[in-house]
Order: C-alpha cells, then structure tokens, then sequence
C-alpha cells in the first residue's frame, strides 16, 4: 500500500477517464455561448460570511459541511461549497449592475463539501453553473430552464424528468409554514430526528426528507399558498415551456436546500432513483443580492453535478468518442537514428501531426509493439538506409502494409486527411 492517498472524499481523475469530462466541459462550452452566457472563474475560497448570508446560516452547508479556516492574516474563510454566492458577489463587486440586464454568466468550478462520500458525492467535486441576474421577466426562468433541458439532452442521457415548483416569496411563504407545521404537528412522534428539528427552523425542509416520503406526499402544496404575483408567475412559466416544447412534472415536494430560492425552483433527476438521484437544480434567488449588501435584483440559475452526471453517462452506457491516439510513432535502429528521430518527432509535431518517440534502448521490434499499443495509425521508422536515402519507411499499422516516404514529404503525407501512405 502506498503511504499517502488521497484524502477521504477525493479523487484523482486519471486518463481514462478525462474523455467524459471533456465531454461534459465541452457540452457545457459550447450551448452557454449558444444561448449567450459569459464564462466566469471567482476564487476557490471566499469570506465565510459571504455563505452564511446567502446559503442560511442554518443550513446543513453552513451548519455542518463548509470547509472553513482562519488565514494568517485573521480573516475566517471557507472553500467554496457552491457557486451562485460567489457568482453575485462578483456581480456587485465588479458593478455589473450597470451592464445592460440580465447579465449572463456560466462556470465549471471545484466544490467543497464535508460530507458522507457516496456513489456520486465527493469532499470535492465539481458543478457546471449558469446564472442570469437582472430580470424577473418569468420568460428568463423558461430560458435557464430550457438551456438546463437542452444541455442535458446534449449529453445524450435518457429517461430524465424534470420537476418543477414555485415556493412563492418570504413575504408570502410564512403562511404556507403555518399549513405545515399544522399538517406535521399529530405526527412528530413518527418522523426522524432530523425533521422534528427541521419543523421550526426549516419547516420547508420537511418535504424533501427521504425517511419520511410518505408523510410529505399528502402535505399541503405550496402552489395553493401563493401570492397573486407569484402565481401569475409561475403559470406564465409554464406557457413558455410548454411554447418551448420542455417537458416539465409539477412536483409539491421539491423546495431545494438553499435559503435565497425564491419562486420557480426546479431539478433534473434520471431514471435510476436513489439518494442521489438529483443531477443537475436551480431556481429563483430574487432576494439573495439584496442579501449581500446589493440593491434588490433578481435572478435565476441552475448547477449541475459533474460527477453525477459521468456517473449516470456510464450507467447509460453513452458512447463517447475516442480518445485520440497518435497518428505516427516514430521509431529508430541505431543511436544516429534516434537523432534523427528526434528531430522529425519535433518536425511533424510542429506540423500539426500528433506523434510519439520511442524511447530508450528497445529493439525495433519491441517499439513497433509499443506503437500498437499506443493505438498510432503509422509507425515511421528510421534505420542507417533511411538515413542514407534521406527518407524514412512508414508503415500502415492496421494494414500491416509500408512504403519509403522522403524525410521533407513526411509531414504533408501524414497531416493530410485521407491521403495516407499507399499500401504496396
């Protein structure tokens, strides 16, 4: 066994595996700027109280599960457990308010999490996000929903569902906190210890406990306790994505974790059901940058899990594309071959030809099979009668075919698509 490892909740993402997260990135890339979002990149760790502000000083994060720490200067800080905070404090920091609105913004950031490591929940793991701050228009929810929608049917993931609620405002919701506690109040003697907790402080929170399901199912919705406002909203919502072809399940007990949602809230979940079925959530924050010290603005967002949904990738078996092998390994007999060698690796590399070297002392035999086990098209060899015809032989490693190519010819023959050595 080796005597460091990595720590408890962390993982190395090897080789083999970084074609799934190119994939995930580059979808992520590629439909943000499609739909206009700007990349944004805010520091890994930020003023703790920036969190207990946003997220809720009472929330699981910030109760138990934020990473904090006290610097050498004396300020109290905290890796960042989410990125929606930090994406509004950039907002205000750097006067955004004053762009044309929404402002809108994506990221793919690290997170950090004390939590119990699972399939698919890690100490450290990694979200995709995008927000849109400026704007209340229910037209601008549908947007974010609709990009969430799309990206993930990118992904190319199957059976998914996507579950849709309005909470309403902190002006309207106390109301719909007295429905609770009036429905849970004859059963506290049968529910966890966690939502006897939860019935004063978070009575929201009560919906979304897995132990007690059933109890939660025939609890009062919070779309019957909506202000008139709210409700209006939430129903134009639902006309642009139905206009947007986005198919949505009204769901009473999705109320999310988070203090500063507001409104629309929403979660894409996959087939498999579990713990951990939730990949990707987001929602209304109308209040959160007024929170922060900020004029009141609105805006909405989402995050998805990178983790999750590789996870789900995998269990689906979605196919992705190869990973690129080198198109030429080169090869050599003799020690002024492998000067040469050197130098036409660099050459076709700096040509644009992905190429490897063999290395050290090997018989040509063993570096023909280690250009095989690279997955390389061609082996380019080079002994003491390529040097002296200035050329080097290039051999068709599926076709088990070769020719002699001049030296100054090679890269162009190589680097052309479909234009290839001839076979003999």
């Amino acid at each position: 066994m080796p005597k460091f490892r990595a720590p408890r909740g962390a993982a190395d993402i090897l080789p083999e595996e970084q074609p799934y997260w190119d994939f995930v990135s580059q979808q992520v890339e590629r439909l943000c700027r499609l739909y206009g979002y700007r990349r944004i990149e805010p520091p890994l760790f930020e003023d703790v109280g920036l969190f207990e502000r946003s997220v809720g000083a009472e929330t699981d994060i910030v109760q138990k599960e934020m990473y904090t720490f006290q610097d050498k200067g004396g300020d109290t800080l905290a890796l960042r457990p989410e990125g929606t905070a930090s994406v509004c404090r950039a907002y205000l920091e750097h006067g955004m308010q004053s762009l044309p609105q929404p402002v809108r913004l994506y990221y793919l950031l690290p997170m950090f999490r004390y939590e119990r490591p699972q399939a698919g929940r890690y100490r450290q793991f990694h979200q995709f996000g995008f927000e849109a701050i400026g704007e209340a228009d229910a037209a601008l929810d549908a947007e974010v929903i609709d990009l969430s929608w799309q990206l993930y049917r990118a992904f190319g993931l199957k059976g998914l569902r996507l579950a849709l609620n309005s909470i309403g405002t902190p002006e309207s919701r106390p109301r719909y906190h007295e429905a609770l506690r009036a429905y849970y109040q004859p059963h506290l003697g049968q529910v966890c210890p966690d939502c006897r907790a939860r019935f004063e402080r978070a009575p929201l929170r009560l919906l979304d406990c897995k132990q007690d399901a059933a109890l939660a199912e025939a609890a009062p919705r919070s779309l019957d306790y909506l202000d008139g406002e709210s409700a209006r909203h939430f129903q134009q919502l639902c006309r642009y994505l139905d206009g947007l072809d986005v198919p949505y399940t009204l769901d009473h007990r999705l109320v999310r974790g988070l203090d500063y949602y507001t409104r629309t809230v929403y979660e894409i979940q996959p087939a498999q059901e579990g713990s951990q079925s939730t990949i990707g959530a987001g929602g209304r924050y109308d209040g959160l940058i007024q929170e922060l010290g900020g004029p009141p603005t609105p805006g909405v967002g989402f995050a998805g899990g990178m983790e999750r949904i590789i996870l789900n990738l995998k269990r689906q078996g979605v196919a992705l594309a190869a990973t690129a092998a080198p198109r030429a390994f080169v090869a050599f007999v003799g020690e002024e071959a492998k000067a040469v060698a050197v130098r036409v690796t660099g050459e076709l590399r700096r040509a644009g030809v992905a190429a490897a070297l063999g290395l050290g002392d090997r018989s040509l035999k063993a570096q023909l099979r280690q250009a095989s086990a690279t997955g390389a098209a061609y082996a380019v060899i080079l002994g003491a009668d390529e040097l002296a015809a200035g050329a080097a032989t290039v051999r068709d490693l599926a076709q088990a075919t070769q020719e002699r190519v001049p030296l100054g010819t090679l890269a162009e023959r190589l680097r052309a698509p479909g234009s290839g050595p001839s076979s003999l």
